[in-house]
């Protein structure tokens, strides 16, 4: 047991989450995990079917504030071998599994967080020998009779437990894993570097059982080699699988929303409130969900705000649009009027200085929450992120245009169906003063 080897920490949080008011059981991602941890066993059905190999390598992306954490900590709690964690998970939907058993807490697990960044580290040598340290550290406390010196690289250290303990192996969960590259401090060569450390400690690598990484932006932005080219991507744009564990759907907002009226005495949130102001993200699959973190302030709190884009720097939003400002002021002033604007939204964005076509600007904003993407089309999700598009147009006087011409977006829909040219007319010429 040690910090990133079965540590605690990961189910501390966890049993936090658990007892929370409004948790949301998703569970139910285990069965869909589980299945490859038992892949090992099951030789005669990879030679029949082909599958296996590389199913054992998940990476999630999803926008800040969509769950990654909490089902990263869920899944150590379940699998690592570090804490009795039966108590929880007898009541949630996983314990009617026939596996459950099997699999619970009988695992090695590798739980790290990037993210966690202690105010004496300012330069990625730094961040990245602290990160080996600390699981060097637990590999020598853990397999002390295992020759492991503390100058072996980690993958050496873990081929070595692999050879000498009969093939022990490890889930690794990496939670944030992209972190490093939004850092100020981090140059090209240290991002690099850090590619070709994962690379190197997963790719290839017998002592892998599973490897589970979450993060923002998808690892095609960083990996233009083969470094990382094992794993299979999942957003929330481009694949169906594991959509619905990573924001609310309908059915569980009804739920909350029931638990919300039974305890708050005096109720200031209706259920539409939550619908008209957080729902509106659609997956692949065409299954809309709701922001969770909003959801649950909103419940928490008993109010209706802006609680996921008050969560972070919403300057990006700015950033993206000014780089292509003249080919989208039209489109943005459509989806404030709630019409959707065709885009090719790739499965991955670029980072925000390199941003150049309205492409990558849609793309990228996609991908960090700000729109969403459905039939070929995107647009704003809900009144909380409408309200933050309407703030920025309000306080830039180059996209006063835009503000104008969203706010106008009514009349001159009413004077389109009537055939009214004259109203039209009117309306643009209003619009487009001082333009």
């Amino acid at each position: 047991m040690g910090i990133y080897l079965n540590g605690k920490k990961a189910f501390g949080v966890f049993q936090e989450d658990v007892a929370f008011t409004y948790y949301v059981d998703k569970t139910d991602i285990l069965d869909e995990l589980v299945p490859i941890l038992e892949l090992k066993n099951s030789r005669t059905r990879q030679e029949k079917t082909g599958r296996g190999k590389g199913l054992k390598y998940i990476c999630i992306t999803r926008p800040r504030r969509f769950g990654k954490t909490m089902i990263a900590n869920m899944i150590a709690s379940y699998l690592g071998k570090g804490v009795d964690s039966s108590g929880e998970f007898d009541r949630l939907k996983a314990s009617g599994y026939e596996w459950y058993k099997k699999h619970l807490n009988q695992h090695n697990v590798i739980r790290i967080t990037f993210n966690e960044l202690p105010n004496e580290i300012t330069t990625f040598e730094q961040y990245i020998s602290r990160i080996k340290r600390l699981l060097m550290d637990d590999l020598l406390m853990e397999y002390q009779n295992v020759r492991i010196r503390e100058d072996d690289s980690i993958w050496d250290a873990l081929t070595k437990i692999y050879e000498y303990c009969d093939g022990e192996k490890f889930v690794f969960i990496l939670d944030e894993w992209d972190f490093i590259y939004h850092q100020k401090f981090a140059s090209q060569e240290d991002k690099d570097a850090f590619t070709k450390f994962l690379s190197t400690l997963l790719k290839d690598q017998p002592y892998v059982e599973m490897a589970y990484m979450t993060g923002i932006l998808p690892i095609s932005k960083y990996s233009s080699g083969s470094e990382l080219n094992m794993f299979f991507e999942f957003s929330m744009a481009t694949m169906e699988k594991y959509s619905e564990y990573f924001g609310f759907t309908d059915e569980e907002v009804d739920a909350l929303y029931q638990r919300y009226i039974k305890l708050e005495e005096n109720p200031k949130v209706s259920r539409n409130d939550l619908r008209l102001w957080y729902n509106g993200y659609q997956t692949k699959s065409g299954r809309r969900l709701y922001n969770p973190r909003s959801v649950v302030g909103a419940l928490e709190y008993n109010q209706i705000g802006s609680y996921w884009t008050n969560s972070g720097p919403y300057d990006e939003i700015y950033y993206y649009v000014k780089n292509d400002t003249a080919n989208m002021r039209e489109d943005i002033a459509l989806m404030m009027s709630g019409t959707p604007v065709p885009a090719n939204v790739q499965e991955y964005a670029s980072v925000s200085m390199e941003l150049k076509t309205k492409d990558e600007i849609f793309s990228a904003m996609v991908v960090y929450g700000f729109l969403s993407y459905a039939d070929g089309c995107v647009s704003i999700p809900n009144k909380e992120l409408m309200d933050k598009f309407a703030e920025m147009v309000r306080k830039r006087p180059d996209f006063g245009y835009i503000y104008r011409l969203a706010a106008e977006s009514g009349k001159m829909l009413t004077a389109t169906k009537k055939g009214d040219t004259d109203t039209m007319v009117e309306i643009l010429e209003r619009c487009c003063e001082n333009v």
